[in-house]
This record gives structure tokens, C-alpha cells and sequence, in this order.
């Protein structure tokens, strides 16, 4: 790639950008060839992410907020998370919020220009009576004019039913990363266990939305793997996050990413899963800086606004004058 001028790889990224309009998937050795893109060539990837993006998703965005509705003291050792049993990081540790707060930040959100609203709770899973509480919930949510969404752990398919028939619309369950990499950031539950998950989750009759963390020390390949799973598990939505190192947990101390790599991620998603929800989530802020601004240009079609789980997101009205800015429409 080094020998290769920037005319050369600009012409390399066209072909793949037709290839992908015209209905065909890319190949894992193409895919290979824009994750080896030297970043003083990004900006020609960014330009041909941004054409696919238009072409598939109609130059239609979507902002999504999230509430922690249950912190902490989490069963699982996900190496990444500052709610896992691992971390020594000092969060807030608290039980399912009530229904009144849930809804107050619900109505706040939609005021701020969100139209999707997931309730995320800690742990594996929940108790039979914090699943009745949040399937009590979700029709105040759509009343607010809100699309329901969740995430809430490892469920059976009957507790998803029941969710969905209290009209949940989308269940939320992150593969994280690869297959073969997975096992070294959690040991309390496995990539089998997930898919299983997903799986129950399409079978409730819900829509899925499943993505995963960059920056944890995994490979292109890993990044790739990971792409691939989600195409062929045919995911609606796929939520890239960045990872921020919080102290305490064990990958605390890695590097945050560059911003040139994060944005190369959302190119490499968009060329893969071209008419699939591209959303830039966790991390936005802390790993793209000043080049969140190209959120949409490098192919994403979503964001979530506000804060996350642990760690401060964007603001709703930076957000919106973002979309605005780019001219884009909001769904």
C-alpha cells in the first residue's frame, strides 16, 4: 500500500464503491485492502463511504438516547466495563430506577431531538419483577412518541415475547468483537451465549441492534470478523463504540485510538453492511475530538446523543446542529 499513490487508491476505493452499489459483497481480502488505507489516503475511503451512505440510506439520520436504569455490581468480567465484576472504577451503584424517572428522562430526550430511547441495565440478566416493571414502562415510552428499545442481558425468548408484546421494538445485545478475541476481554459468558441471544431476540419478533468496542487490543481482522457475523446474522442496526479506558478496569490504560482509525472503522462498516444502520456510540467524543464532525461523511447514518452508560456523551443540541449542518434529514 505504501507504493501505492493516493490516484491509485482513490481509483482501488471507486471500484469497490460501484461494486457495492451494484448489489455485490465485498470479499474479506477487499475489506483487508481498505483497513491497510495509510491515513494520509483516508479522506478518499471517507468520500466513497459518504456516496454509500447517501445511495442506501436516502441521506436519512437518526438520533438515539439511553438511560442507565440499573448500575452496577454486574456478575460478568468484562474487561471493558466499569460496571463488571473486574472493575475498581467508582461509578454510581444503584437498583432499577422507578417508572417516573425512566419517563422524565424519556420525555427530556425527545424534546432534544432523540426518537429512539433504550432502558440498559447492569447484570447477566434481570429478576421476573424488574421485567415486569420495564415491560410496564415501555408503552408510556411510545406515548411520548419515543421508539422503545432495550437492553437488559442474556433473556429467553419468552421473556422477549412478553417484552415485545408490550411493544418493545428493538432488543440491543452487543457481540463486542470477534469470535477469536472475544475470550480474552470476558470468561463469565460466551460468544455462543450471545448469538443465542440475538437469535431469541429475532424470533420474539424483535428488531436487533448488535455491534461492538474498538480500541480493546484487537486485530483488523478481528474489526473484520466481527463486520461479517453481523452481515450474516442480518442485524437492522450496528452500534460502533470506541473504547474510552477508564481506570480501574483492566484495560484501563490502553491508548484512546486515533481518530483517523476510528473513522476508518465507520468506513470499513458502511462498505460491509451498506444498507444496515451505521451508529457511532461510546467513545464519539473522547476518541474523535474535533473530527466528530465527519461522523456522517465517513458512512455512519446514527449516533446516540447524551451521556452513555459510565462516560459523558455529546450534547442533544450539538448533535442536532450537526445533522442540521450537513443537511440531512431526521428520522
Amino acid at each position: 500500500m505504501e507504493e501505492m499513490d493516493l490516484h491509485q487508491v482513490a481509483e482501488e476505493i471507486k471500484d469497490l464503491e460501484k461494486k457495492v452499489m451494484q448489489g455485490n459483497e465485498l470479499s474479506k481480502e477487499e475489506a483487508n485492502f481498505i483497513a491497510s488505507i495509510p491515513d494520509d489516503k483516508i479522506f478518499a475511503l471517507i468520500a466513497s463511504a459518504n456516496n454509500l451512505r447517501n445511495y442506501f440510506r436516502k441521506n436519512n439520520v437518526s438520533l438515539c438516547s439511553i438511560i442507565n436504569a440499573k448500575s452496577g455490581l454486574c456478575s460478568e468480567d468484562c474487561a471493558y466495563c466499569a460496571q463488571s465484576s473486574r472493575s475498581k472504577a467508582r461509578i454510581e451503584i444503584y437498583p432499577l430506577l422507578n417508572k417516573a424517572t425512566i419517563i422524565e428522562k424519556a420525555s427530556e430526550l425527545y424534546k432534544s431531538g432523540a426518537r429512539r430511547f433504550s432502558i440498559v441495565t447492569s447484570g447477566r440478566s434481570l429478576s421476573p419483577e424488574n421485567l415486569s416493571e420495564i415491560a410496564g414502562i415501555i408503552p408510556d415510552i411510545k406515548k411520548i412518541g419515543l421508539v422503545p428499545c432495550a437492553s437488559l442481558g442474556f433473556l429467553s425468548e419468552e421473556n422477549l415475547k412478553s417484552l415485545q408484546k408490550a411493544g418493545l421494538e428493538r432488543y440491543h445485545h452487543n457481540l463486542e468483537t470477534s469470535e477469536a478475541f472475544f475470550k480474552k476481554i470476558c470468561t463469565t459468558h460466551s460468544y455462543k451465549d450471545k448469538l443465542e441471544t440475538i437469535h431469541a431476540a429475532f424470533s420474539a419478533g424483535l428488531s436487533v441492534c448488535s455491534g461492538g468496542i474498538f480500541g480493546m487490543g484487537e486485530t483488523w481482522a478481528d474489526r473484520i470478523d466481527m463486520a461479517f457475523t453481523l452481515k450474516y446474522l442480518n442485524v437492522d442496526s450496528i452500534p460502533l463504540n470506541f473504547l474510552i479506558p477508564i481506570k480501574g478496569t483492566p484495560l484501563g490504560e490502553r491508548e484512546l485510538l486515533h481518530p483517523f482509525e476510528a473513522l476508518k472503522i465507520i468506513s470499513l462498516y458502511r462498505f460491509i453492511l451498506p444498507e444496515k444502520e451505521i451508529r457511532v456510540c461510546g467513545g464519539r467524543l473522547q476518541v474523535l475530538s474535533e473530527f466528530n464532525s465527519l461522523v456522517f461523511a465517513a458512512g455512519a447514518d446514527g449516533m446516540i446523543t447524551g451521556n452513555y452508560l459510565t462516560t459523558p456523551g455529546k450534547k442533544p443540541d450539538e448533535d442536532l446542529n450537526l445533522v442540521h449542518l450537513y443537511g440531512l434529514n431526521l428520522s
